[in-house]
């Protein structure tokens, strides 16, 4: 096996492609992994994200005119932007698709997708054997079970792919606070879709603008 370490495994914007898989209401319906609005909300975080750093980001559906078209969640981040309809069950068997994130000159493939023991699986274990780097968002992906979900993270895992959740591939990508123009709008969609976390900061930002009591005397 090999090891996954050191600095230059670590996840780069300017290195990275994003590919969103089936985000659909007919996969939506069947996903039992997670709470299915957990899934929006963190996909919709992680396509935000991938606009904050500039991350190309390619949007795939199957046969959306019966599975329906991709949530607006993700849409309304890349307005005007192509979907690439399939037929292939398995993304990267689409030449449209792969010629799209090739044309982006990347190595370091973000996937995620529904459901994951699927739509997800097959193309990751596929561009791995063809030596892209392939990263998982996990929590931005789900399955048609507990068990489906979890049996597909370990399949990808023996093939050689990386997992992290959305909001540490954007701790990733950001790495550095000093970077302060990203900072500034990654901070916002934290606040937007990173729960506790981003309540946590709001809450912050008004104890640092409330004046502290005077004390009487």
């Amino acid at each position: 096996m090999t090891f996954r370490n050191g600095l230059a495994s670590l996840l780069r914007p300017e290195d990275s492609v994003l590919v969103l898989i089936d985000h659909q209401p007919y996969q939506l319906a069947n996903v039992n992994s997670h709470e299915p609005q957990m899934v929006i909300n963190n996909t919709a975080g992680l396509a935000k994200a991938a606009k904050v750093f500039g991350v190309p980001t390619i949007l795939t559906s199957v046969i959306a005119e019966r599975g329906g078209l991709l949530f607006p969640q993700i849409t309304d981040v890349f307005p005007g932007q192509e979907v690439i309809d399939r037929t292939f069950i398995n993304t990267w068997e689409d030449r449209k698709v792969v010629d799209a994130v090739r044309a982006t000159g990347r190595k370091q493939l973000v996937i995620a997708g529904l459901w994951t023991e699927v739509c997800v699986a097959m193309p990751a274990i596929q561009a791995l054997g063809e030596g892209w780097d392939v990263t998982v968002v996990t929590d931005a992906s789900g399955g048609v079970s507990v068990e489906a979900h979890e049996v597909a993270i370990k399949r990808m895992i023996a093939a050689g792919a990386n997992m992290m959740t959305w909001l540490a591939l954007a701790a990733e990508w950001q790495r550095d606070w000093a970077r302060t123009e990203q900072a500034v709008a990654l901070t916002k969609v934290i606040t937007q879709h990173a729960g506790g976390s981003g309540i946590a900061y709001l809450w912050e930002q008004q104890l640092l603008n409330t004046p502290v009591p005077g004390t009487s005397g």
